[in-house]
């Protein structure tokens, strides 16, 4: 009988374990038992299954599988860059029984779902459902496809006949329109019902498209699906005026993408400064320069008055007066978690479906993961978490009792070839806190510390020292010993450099 009186988070992706100890391996993302934090007792949780899994120390994606991938699927680095996570247990047949896993969305946490269902289950019938005409394929790679980097043939999670191998009906155009709780039944595009035991929403999101006079004009498009990529890619040409809104991670990889093309592409951000969640001004200034180099201009702290034009759009009027010609403008300005389906049937919703730490929305058998799952009054709307929660919520609808406790708010991030790595606070609030910036051939950090704890970090280019910066904030030790040091002439760096994981 494993320990009662004890808990364990793992903070890279939220897992909890029931023990004496923190597992040797955590068995949803592999992570070592030295990333287990105490947590607190709450209803006890059975022993859980473990897979194989390869993770990227550059952005650590995990890979399922008994060997590393060539490259890495998210930022292209190549298989000497993955850790094995490996721990070899006997998986027990949950469900001797048929049950029925119907998954709604067949993004990274429908497949994630699907894949840990047939793991736990070997005996369930799983239905995948995806709106689009493609297999399910890497959406956070579409502007390395804009780019010209990759090719439309790299982009699938996997291959066609992985989903007969697995017994997993993937049901590809088929939408989701409603939900019968009562019969458990599903009402899907065409007047089709299907039926299930278990559902699994992994509706995901839609990009949000603030509502600028002129914002139905032809040539204003989004980038969240291959369609809108291969729309843009028909109606761009060297030379020709763009306008990315939006400065976050999504626009900047956007304009860095068209500017490979020779577009002359302007993006407009309504902030001060670029990422403003993940950077502070000394870094985004940086990242700036960088993406200067690349042939993209930039408009902060700037404000759409309206987007000018006929049928087709022409330019972007700001309001302060300027228009910027425009022959095509590309959204990044956010998403909007998919829910009103689950609205319709009555399911809580608030700004998502909301699910408790088992990812079950507060009706039976009805899970919700990934960007339309909200969870202690977070979305995510980040690869990692959809993962996790995929893999957690389909080994529970296959008969598990596992629990998603959040994951820590941090950012590890691939942008215009650099590396990025934010977590915590990046801008000190008053006077009591302890600001620390370091250069050292073109890197940048930033260590934000507040009565003698670090409570938040920024580092740019070299983030080999992201597992402890993570590791020192989140378990909130004390850095007295570090401030002295760096008072003396030592800087941060070079302390945690030499320093062992405490």
């Amino acid at each position: 009988m494993p320990d009662r009186s004890q808990r364990w988070l793992c903070t890279v992706c939220g897992y909890l374990h029931e023990g004496a100890e923190p597992c040797d391996c955590c068995p949803i993302c592999g992570a070592t038992g030295d990333l287990f934090d105490p947590c607190c007792v709450t209803e006890p949780t059975p022993a859980t299954v473990s897979v194989d899994n390869w993770r990227c120390l550059n952005c650590e994606y995990v890979h399922q599988g008994i060997r590393p991938p060539e490259l890495c699927p998210i930022c292209a680095a190549n298989a000497e860059h993955f850790e094995p996570l490996t721990e070899t247990r006997e998986i027990p047949t949950v469900n001797q029984q048929e049950p029925s896993v119907v998954i709604a969305g067949a993004g990274i946490a429908g497949v994630s779902a699907a894949e840990a269902v047939r793991k736990s289950s070997p005996r369930a019938r799983i239905t995948l459902l995806s709106r689009e005409a493609e297999f399910p394929y890497y959406r956070l790679n579409l502007t390395r496809y804009l780019a010209g980097e990759i090719g439309v043939d790299e982009l699938p999670i996997h291959p066609q006949d992985w989903y007969t191998g697995q017994g997993i009906t993937l049901r590809r155009e088929t939408e989701l329109r409603s939900i019968d709780v009562r019969n458990k039944t599903l009402g899907l595009r065409g007047n089709e019902t299907l039926t299930y035991d278990k559902l699994i929403l992994a509706l995901g999101s839609h990009p949000f498209v603030p509502p600028f006079p002129g914002a139905n004009r032809e040539n204003v498009t989004v980038l969240r699906s291959l369609r809108d990529a291969d729309f843009i890619l028909r109606n761009i040409h060297a030379g020709m005026p763009c306008i990315v809104i939006g400065g976050g991670l999504l626009g900047l990889e956007t304009a860095a993408a068209l500017a490979r093309h020779k577009v002359a592409v302007t993006l407009v951000e309504g902030y001060g400064w670029l990422m403003p969640q993940q950077l502070n001004q000394t870094a985004a200034e940086r990242l700036a320069t960088q993406a200067a180099g690349l042939g993209i201009s930039f408009r902060m702290d700037a404000r759409i008055k309206q987007l000018d034009g006929d049928e087709q759009v022409r330019g972007v009027t700001l309001e302060s007066g300027e228009t910027l010609p425009a022959e095509l403008v590309i959204m990044t300005a956010g998403i909007r978690s998919n829910s009103y389906i689950a609205r319709m049937a009555q399911i809580e919703t608030n700004h998502g479906i909301v699910v408790d730490n088992h990812l079950l929305t507060d009706t039976p058998d009805i899970f919700a993961v990934g960007d339309v799952a909200e969870h202690r009054g977070v979305l995510y709307g980040t690869w990692g978490p959809s993962q996790f929660q995929g893999t957690i919520a389909g080994m529970n609808a296959a008969g598990e009792r596992i629990e998603f406790a959040g994951i820590p708010r941090s950012n590890s991030l691939k942008v215009l070839g650099s590396e990025l790595f934010s977590i915590g606070q990046t801008r000190p609030e008053d006077g009591s806190y302890r600001e620390i910036e370091e250069t050292r051939s073109g890197d940048y950090s930033l260590f934000l510390f507040r009565d003698s704890h670090m409570v938040g970090a920024i580092l740019l280019g070299d983030t080999r020292l992201s597992a402890k910066v993570k590791n020192l904030i989140e378990k909130k030790i004390q850095c007295t010993e570090l401030l002295n040091n760096q008072a003396a002439g030592q800087t941060i760096s070079s302390q945690l450099a030499t320093s062992p994981l405490t």
